[in-house]
């Protein structure tokens, strides 16, 4: 990978992992919104034939966090590898990632043959 592409991905990189740390405060602060209702004595959600119940939203928006957390992680670890020269190379084989991959997938560590054995 030439240096252009690398610094493309790095920025590319970056920039991910802002949009999550991004969407990890929106989530936050709609789960202590709802840690603030779910305290409050008086919501009675669960008898609220309208909408969905507290604690259906709690556990909608936890999921989100969650997914969100192990995106970072991805992001970090694709950045890691970027720091020690490794990014963009196969896990599996060792050979390139092809850049169209990446583009798609900026945190691959396989490439799609070997993406492929792996998840069978």
């Amino acid at each position: 990978m030439d240096d252009a592409h690398r610094a493309a991905f790095k920025t590319l990189l970056d920039r991910r992992r802002a949009e999550v740390d991004q969407t990890l405060a929106v989530l936050q602060a709609d789960l202590d919104g709802l840690a603030v209702a779910r305290g409050d004595s008086t919501a009675d959600d669960e008898h609220d034939p309208e909408g969905v119940t507290l604690s259906a939203e709690w556990s909608r928006l936890e999921g989100l966090r969650a997914q969100q957390e192990q995106e970072r992680e991805l992001v970090d670890a694709a950045v890691a590898r970027w720091d020690a020269g490794d990014y963009g190379t196969c896990v599996g084989c060792g050979r390139p990632i092809p850049l169209a991959r990446l583009r798609v997938r900026p945190m691959a560590t396989r490439c799609v043959p070997c993406a492929e054995r792996f998840e069978r």
